[in-house]
């Protein structure tokens, strides 16, 4: 998730948008749970601190719904994007929020032969939000790779946001 928060950041700047991206890590072991966290704004963030109320909320993996909470704190109507092959209504979460679900580690495993659904998730919440444009995740994906992985990730992203636009 933190490189995934870094390339949302960095989308959003491509955007023309001011954007901050910062992670938290829980207990020093491997494979506990991290979070990230991004600003997005038209105006200069002046704001530091974690975000304690998300308008949105990624949930890169859905097993830990029952190790934490993690919509803790989520706005009411806020949204939430959950990479699971499940659909939305058998998450069983609240209805006062918007639910959205992407196969993100399935069309990973299809691309990459590995389960890394960073940019899937990203091309995901493009076409979901609209917050950040498919050409920004592009710039921001070349950015941060070399030409041949790059590649790869412009495919998984791509084919995210196709399949949540419709």
């Amino acid at each position: 998730m933190v490189t995934a928060a870094n390339l949302l950041a960095f989308a959003a700047f491509a955007d023309g948008k001011f954007a901050q991206a910062f992670p938290t890590f829980g207990s020093e072991r491997m494979g506990a749970p991290v979070a990230s966290f991004v600003r997005i704004d038209k105006e200069k963030i002046r704001l530091r601190s974690q975000i304690y109320e998300p308008d949105i909320v990624i949930v890169q993996d859905s097993t830990l719904f029952g190790a934490i909470d993690p919509l803790n704190g989520l706005k009411k109507g806020g949204l939430i994007i959950v990479n699971t092959k499940k659909e939305p209504e058998e998450l069983g979460i609240d209805r006062k929020f918007s639910v959205r679900t992407i196969p993100a580690t399935s069309i990973a495993m299809e691309i990459f032969k590995r389960p890394i659904p960073n940019t899937v998730i990203l091309g995901a919440f493009a076409g979901i939000t609209g917050e950040i444009s498919m050409g920004a995740v592009k710039e921001a994906i070349q950015k941060r790779f070399e030409a041949r992985i790059a590649k790869l990730n412009i495919e998984a992203a791509e084919r995210a946001y196709k399949m949540v636009k419709g």
